[in-house]
């Protein structure tokens, strides 16, 4: 957070997750790599390198796919948080691993020409089809390098979180070359259908989930009703909608989301946007009596909006209100770190 700048914070959590995706990439190219000689034995075999090649390359793409998918799961259902927590890790594993096949691609591949091989890359001089797959890989692999420089919160921070994510945005233009570089590439010349397939099914299901989860996303936001100018209070939702410890979002006539927080049986409201990423506060939970961002742990005491001590953060809070059965918010955001005291929930209620 904004108290000072660290290169690696790994608690307990962070050292399992890392653990336990090293674990999985390891035994995924060992096992590639060892079932490729034994399917593929003299005089039929495949090289030692073109092996690693292919290892390393369906791994990062197969990891680039589970990045993909979790976040819109993450807005679907609330069991996948654990994973998205630290996607970051991820993301750097999968880097890592399409670095090192462009390096050996290029290195085997274009190392024994005439032509240097980086150059042979970027005028395209390999083509399937008429297409340059190696330049659009090598586009991609640009485009990840660059979210990848971007990806500690030093840069957050100094860029804001907004510009910060319409860069980190560009992941989704990366996903569409590395598809047509696979697509023109590896499976040009492949004649078992059932790797078109699989790359097909596997971008038609990260492009239906996440149309699903903004569908979603939508329908909830249009559960309120849009307000009367004349009107300070807007009915959002019972209190017994929200569940202890967590919260309910609402949108007010299509303003900026509020989350409603339930804590020691007492309401407060506040934005839906974590100062960190704009993660999603509401789809976390209370920890320790702070508002926890499901993305990456953030922090926010729910009746100021305030990080705890030394963390500097502070995000807008609402006015909130309790008549009979019903809660009430004033759709004016406080400023960042007010104190709005917590309404009372009616007696007897968990």
């Amino acid at each position: 957070m904004t108290n000072n700048y660290r290169m690696v914070q790994w608690n307990a959590h962070k050292k399992q997750y890392d653990l336990i995706l090293l674990s999985w990439i390891v035994l995924y190219l060992v096992s590639f790599v060892v079932l490729g000689i034994v399917f593929f034995p003299a005089p039929a075999e495949i090289s030692l390198p073109v092996l690693l090649i292919r290892a390393i390359g369906t791994c990062a793409i197969i990891l680039l796919h589970i990045i993909l998918i979790v976040g819109p799961i993450a807005r679907l259902t609330p069991r996948i948080n654990p994973i998205l927590y630290n996607r970051r890790h991820m993301g750097v594993m999968f880097f890592t691993l399409a670095l090192l096949h462009g390096l050996l691609s290029i290195l085997y591949y274009g190392g024994f020409g005439i032509v240097n091989p980086i150059a042979a890359v970027l005028v395209g001089s390999t083509t399937q089809g008429g297409v340059p797959y190696e330049l659009l890989g090598f586009v991609s692999l640009c485009i990840f390098a660059l979210m990848a420089a971007t990806s500690h919160d030093f840069w957050l921070a100094n860029l804001g979180h907004q510009f910060w994510k319409l860069l980190h945005m560009g992941v989704y233009l990366a996903y569409a070359l590395i598809i047509a570089h696979v697509v023109f590439g590896a499976l040009a010349s492949e004649k078992n259908l059932i790797y078109p397939l699989a790359i097909s099914a596997s971008a038609l299901t990260v492009a239906s989930l996440h149309l699903i989860a903004g569908l979603v996303e939508v329908r909830r936001d249009h559960q309120i009703d849009s307000i009367n100018d004349d009107t300070r209070w807007v009915d959002v939702c019972s209190v017994d909608e929200i569940p202890e410890s967590r919260a309910k979002i609402v949108q007010i006539d299509s303003k900026e989301r509020i989350a409603i927080f339930k804590h020691n049986n007492t309401l407060s409201a506040m934005t839906n946007v974590c100062a960190h990423q704009g993660g999603p506060l509401g789809e976390g939970k209370i920890v320790n009596g702070c508002v926890t961002c499901p993305w990456h742990g953030y922090q926010y005491h729910p009746e100021s909006g305030k990080s705890p001590p030394p963390y500097q953060e502070k995000i807008a809070t609402y006015d909130i209100l309790i008549r009979g059965e019903r809660v009430l918010i004033n759709p004016t955001a406080n400023a960042p770190g007010t104190h709005v005291m917590p309404s009372a929930c009616p007696p007897n209620r968990s």
